[in-house]
């Protein structure tokens, strides 16, 4: 909602005057001021549009996630790095269902901009890994799910990229067609 520039100078605000009420000798205001600009830098480090929308993307509304990330006008000046490195993740996330070509620039933006967390940057890898499957670069997949591997310390996508290597597996081996000759049965006639 706010500027990530005007939430640090709130929270120095509400700091200060959370002094001022020390020196007064109020010190339950203090003590609440104090706690309201820690709540004003911690939104400056977690955006609080971001999460609503991963509350969203929990219940599976996506669409009410892609509202809640309309609302960022200009990800460059209302984030930080990271964070827009978790808005092009989840637009990506969006995007994927419709669109894959704009899908992998969002992805592709997340990595240059980076996640706090090796897991979430586990998914962005593998879901690039499988775009690029699809987009018939199997090497650069190849690569992409053996970061995604590693990332993934938790083993949290064990069963997705078990899925992957195997679809990968199925396409790599030729169709064998036998010349088009049919092999029939002796029947038996009695």
């Amino acid at each position: 909602m706010f500027n990530k520039y005007i939430k640090l100078v709130l929270a120095t605000i509400a700091f200060g005057y959370a002094v001022y009420q020390f020196i007064e000798g109020y010190v339950g205001n203090g003590i609440m001021f104090v706690l309201v600009s820690l709540v004003f830098v911690f939104l400056y480090f977690r955006n609080e549009l971001i999460l609503l929308a991963f509350l969203r993307l929990r219940k599976q509304d996506f669409t009410g996630a892609g509202k809640w990330l309309d609302k960022i006008k200009n990800p460059a000046s209302a984030l930080t790095k990271k964070q827009q490195g978790y808005y092009n993740y989840l637009r990506g996330l969006l995007v994927s269902q419709t669109n894959m070509n704009e899908a992998e620039k969002y992805f592709k933006n997340a990595v240059k901009f980076g996640l706090s967390m090796d897991h979430d940057m586990a998914m962005v890898k593998l879901n690039l890994a499988g775009i690029a499957f699809t987009k018939k670069r199997k090497q650069e997949a190849q690569k992409l799910l053996t970061e995604a591997q590693k990332l993934d310390k938790r083993g949290l996508l064990n069963d997705q990229v078990k899925m992957m290597k195997q679809q990968m597996k199925r396409s790599s081996v030729p169709n064998q067609h036998y010349g088009g000759q049919r092999q029939h049965r002796p029947s038996k006639r009695r």
